[in-house]
């Protein structure tokens, strides 16, 4: 088992954040949530049904956090408020729910499992979906 795979996946209210590079991908409707395609990964290899770029930190937002000037808890704030004025995110809840499928899949390629945005992003997701 590599070092990522110890972190367990939560799929709390049918929505997983999951790093793509694991060996123990769940099954689901499966979306790329980065703005840029991850490196070395054929887009025939990644075994995805959408790459939601709009569901992504803005490219300003995004290279101010791996940049270095923003704490993360910072990061998570900016870009919760992207999302909360954005149509994308119920966009998405809407192609997973016409799916059928039972779990969304929200894959990244960030090394952190822990610090990252598709957590926030599936923190809002799930806020949304309680507030349905």
């Amino acid at each position: 088992m590599s070092d990522d795979e110890t972190t367990k996946i939560d799929d709390t209210d049918g929505i997983a954040a999951v790093r793509l590079h694991r060996d123990d991908q769940p099954d689901g409707f499966r979306v790329l949530v980065d703005r840029l395609w991850p490196r070395g990964v054929a887009k025939s290899d990644l075994g995805h049904d959408d790459w939601d770029r709009d569901v992504a930190p803005s490219d300003d937002l995004r290279r101010r956090f791996h940049g270095g000037h923003l704490t993360f808890h910072n990061f998570a704030q900016a870009y919760e408020a992207e999302l909360r004025r954005s149509d994308a995110p119920q966009d998405l809840l809407d192609r997973f729910a016409e799916s059928g499928k039972d779990l969304l899949v929200l894959l990244y390629a960030a090394k952190d499992e822990e610090e990252n945005h598709a957590l926030v992003l599936a923190d809002h997701l799930r806020e949304l979906t309680e507030d349905a």
